[in-house]
């Protein structure tokens, strides 16, 4: 398991963080994840990653549980097993027979969306996620009824969150995880691409997306040319596939009102102001045309 912040950023306006993760972790819980629905997320596809990769992850180092709980009674296992080098014997014997499936379905000429499939259970995923509200994350997760594989996730997510900084961004700076930014006091934001050379926002942006769509093959090539040709495969082509924007955003104002600014989806009754899942911060995706079918 690996947890990761790639950039944690604050609203001064409105007094709210954003923050973005770079998480891998066993495949088993990621279903457990998915039910929180103030994430917005990008993560390793099975039809993405090549089926040799997959297999030489599983033969070599396959995933699996972190606490090896007895069975009992209920959804918890209080205790482990007795012989826990026994059960991890098993748990690899099990992963070396979805290898050998595996190469046997490959030889038969399956595609990777199916073959991968058998080998789920034994690999770790990548994942990108981003939010404003973790607080409900913490409250469900950080907690000893949650499976123990997800509470280690959790607690180490909470830990880093907590030991973490924010950035302040004033109204127009953007929020781009995987890009290197540089700023004083004196200066607005400047964005810098993998070289160091100054890029525009918009290019930040292009390339912010593009590696955080790039979670789906377990890759990260942070060029601009990298990012152009991505950027228009996804988000300027129809249909538009628009997740990998939801993790960038800029700041909403004092001033900012659901009607009178582009990119604010909602507003609850206590009158706060939400773009997608994000609470009073702009989600770049809120500002691409057509960037979900409604109608």
């Amino acid at each position: 398991m690996q947890v990761k912040i790639l950039a944690k950023s604050y609203n001064p306006y409105l007094d709210t963080t954003v923050c973005t993760f770079e998480l891998d972790y066993w495949r088993a819980i990621h279903a457990e994840l998915l039910t929180h629905r103030m994430f917005n997320k990008n993560s390793q596809s099975s039809r993405a990653v090549p089926i040799t990769a997959v297999i030489k992850l599983v033969a070599e180092n396959p995933a699996g549980p972190q606490f090896w709980g007895a069975n009992q009674a209920g959804m918890q296992a209080s205790q482990e097993v007795q012989d826990i080098p026994a059960a991890k014997e098993a748990w690899k014997r099990a992963a070396n027979r979805a290898v050998d499936s595996a190469l046997e379905l490959n030889s038969l000429g399956l595609h990777k969306q199916i073959v991968n499939r058998v080998l789920e259970p034994f690999c770790n995923i990548k994942v990108v996620l981003t939010a404003t509200d973790f607080n409900n994350f913490w409250w469900l997760r950080n907690h000893e009824a949650a499976q123990p594989e997800f509470k280690y996730l959790a607690e180490e997510m909470h830990d880093l969150y907590n030991s973490t900084p924010s950035e302040n961004l004033l109204y127009g700076e953007w929020h781009v995880p995987y890009v290197t930014t540089d700023k004083n006091k004196s200066s607005p934001r400047v964005y810098l691409d993998e070289k160091g050379n100054v890029i525009s926002a918009d290019e930040a942006l292009k390339i912010s997306a593009s590696c955080c769509a790039q979670a789906s093959y377990r890759k990260n090539d942070a060029s601009l040319e990298k990012a152009e040709s991505i950027f228009s495969r996804l988000i300027e082509s129809e249909p538009v596939h628009a997740s990998p924007t939801e993790h960038q955003a800029t700041p909403m104002s004092g001033i900012t009102t659901l009607n009178g600014t582009v990119g604010v989806t909602h507003e609850t009754r206590n009158g706060v102001l939400y773009s997608g899942p994000l609470r009073n911060w702009i989600q770049h995706r809120q500002l691409i045309p057509n960037n979900a079918k409604m109608y």
